[in-house]
């Protein structure tokens, strides 16, 4: 059953749930803007992961409407600041306070998600893309990390996300010279987990998304919470891991995996 309300109080994002399948889809829908961070849109994906929390999603998809994933930092809306002399502190206010809650909110999501990247992510949409849990290209979509295309230096979590991926002097390569990536370079830094032909695309994203929906969810949000932590040391993880089996140890979902292992089935999942 497919859910086309929409709580995200703006036109700029919709949320689009599968209810049966557990999917749930964000897209940007300003493609005249090429899906730009506006203060709309990073308001609308805040609100739309809102929506969701405590629910029975087991993956989030977040896309971009039309040619673009996203174009990153408004700058349409940089460029009225600079005409108008607006404060500087209203720019960094939207940084913190808009790009980069929204960027936080989608790596903090206790859902898996994955970002479809059917088209170009620059600066702070690549960021919105590699803040996803894993990332999957179309053949002609590009990805950069330019923010010094604009005389800016990183923001929106670049400094945090990207050395994870790809290691901090590959990660200094990319910001210092701008590079745009195509697919297959993304690929091979590790930027995206898959590419996938253009006239594949859809069918091939959508059979990912599947595999990961139809998986045990309380063992896969227990396990993404502990792969975005920070431990200091193997014997830390070790006992936090420890701690955080308990719960999927008591899920029903654990049950049918040991009993289709016994029976020697494929498990079916339900989530919980």
């Amino acid at each position: 059953m497919n859910d086309a309300r929409n709580p995200t109080g703006t036109d700029a994002v919709r949320l689009e749930r599968d209810a049966d399948a557990g999917v749930a889809r964000i897209v940007i829908a300003t493609p005249e803007r090429r899906n730009a961070l506006s203060v709309e849109v990073t308001h609308g994906i805040v609100a739309a992961l809102e929506e969701l929390e405590g629910g029975d999603t087991r993956c989030v998809v977040l896309e971009g409407e039309g040619p673009a994933f996203s174009a990153g930092g408004d700058v349409s809306a940089m460029l009225e600041r600079h005409e108008n002399d607006e404060p500087l502190d209203d720019a960094v206010r939207h940084i913190i306070q808009d790009t980069g809650r929204c960027i936080r909110r989608v790596y903090d999501c206790e859902f898996p998600t994955v970002a479809k990247l059917d088209g170009p992510a620059f600066g702070a949409g690549a960021n919105l893309a590699v803040a996803c849990d894993v990332q999957l290209m179309s053949e002609g979509a590009r990805i950069g990390f330019g923010f010094r295309d604009v005389g800016l230096a990183v923001d929106s979590g670049t400094s945090f996300l990207l050395p994870k991926l790809v290691g901090t002097n590959v990660a200094k390569e990319l910001v210092f010279t701008g590079e745009l990536l195509d697919a297959d370079r993304a690929l091979d830094l590790g930027v995206v987990n898959h590419v996938f032909p253009a006239d594949e695309f859809e069918e091939r994203a959508a059979e990912f998304v599947e595999e990961i929906a139809s998986g045990p969810s309380v063992a896969l949000r227990t396990s993404k919470r502990l792969l975005n932590s920070e431990f200091a040391s193997l014997e830390e993880a070790i006992e936090h891991e420890a701690g955080a089996q308990s719960a999927a140890f008591a899920s029903a979902d654990h049950a049918e995996g040991i009993e289709a292992f016994r029976e020697k089935r494929d498990p079916e999942f339900e989530g919980r």
